[in-house]
């Protein structure tokens, strides 16, 4: 059996390809695999900001096409860079267990986050500027670049903080970095984007894969994830509106969080219900 993976170059997408490698393996020892590496759009345009020239979905559609014409068999991407609608044909074959999906504030050693004072931090997701903005006296500057490179500019002073996902940080090893701090917020308070910290395999419905990539699935990240992308689908939502979303699988129940119009929303239910309760939850402060 040969899989070809399609993945992007950066540290953190290659770091990710191996986790999702690693678990194929686990399941299929005798698999050959082969890594596809592609820069994508989103990866070659590092001087703009993602909303002038297509939002997120520019880090997936290169790999989809590549999955329809059989270059590749499969590609494995960042949940929350996946569009609503995949290429006919496609789908998410399986999520691997959530990593943590809290967003954190990372600082230089030494510079404590003052609430009180003018504090410049650097992130590019409206998400996030709406949010922190409730913190305090913040300005936020646009950031853009793989995650090695936004700590680089942290590091030569260009801003005082920055926001990154701290699922990326633990898949990279730089959770317990001694050059920087970590102030993480809550996903209660500080509403992640939709599918943080869930590693998607994205391929053809009718892939002959299908049955082994259901031995790596994870029950509660793939309702966490259908949740989250029904009520950003409910919501006609993409990478442009300041939206966040997280739920969290607990027995038979889900909890889920929305953050709209910097106003954070709450349901409950059985999880079996979760796209009668991504449509309650949507509607839920709907000027």
């Amino acid at each position: 059996m040969k899989i070809r993976i399609g993945t992007r170059k950066s540290n953190l997408a290659m770091a990710q390809t191996y986790l999702v490698r690693d678990a194929i393996l686990a399941v299929e020892p005798a698999a050959q695999i082969e890594l596809v590496a592609l820069s994508t759009k989103g990866d070659k345009i590092l001087d703009k900001p993602l909303l002038s020239f297509g939002g997120k979905g520019v880090f997936v559609e290169e790999f989809e096409s590549k999955i329809k014409n059989g270059e590749i068999d499969i590609a494995v991407h960042s949940a929350k860079d996946m569009p609503m609608e995949l290429l006919d044909g496609l789908t998410i074959l399986a999520v691997l267990k959530r990593e943590d999906p809290r967003d954190v504030l990372v600082t230089r050693k030494g510079t404590s986050w003052d609430r009180d004072r003018h504090f410049v931090i650097g992130t590019s997701s409206l998400r996030r500027k709406m949010q922190i903005a409730r913190f305090g006296d913040v300005e936020c500057r646009e950031l853009r670049g793989n995650v090695n490179t936004r700590l680089r500019k942290l590091e030569e002073g260009q801003y005082d903080g920055i926001i990154l996902a701290m699922a990326g940080l633990k898949r990279l090893g730089l959770d317990k970095d001694p050059e920087f701090s970590l102030t993480p917020f809550s996903c209660e308070e500080f509403i992640p984007a939709g599918g943080q910290g869930i590693i998607a395999i994205e391929g053809r419905k009718s892939s002959e894969l299908n049955g082994l990539f259901q031995k790596l699935e994870d029950k509660s990240a793939r309702y966490e994830l259908l949740f989250e992308r029904k009520v950003l689908q409910c919501l006609n939502a993409g990478c442009h509106e300041p939206i966040g979303v997280f739920s969290k699988v607990e027995g038979d129940e889900i909890t889920g969080y929305l953050m709209k119009e910097n106003k954070i929303q709450k349901v409950k239910g059985p999880k079996d219900s979760y796209e009668d309760l991504a449509q309650t939850l949507s509607k839920k402060g709907t000027v």
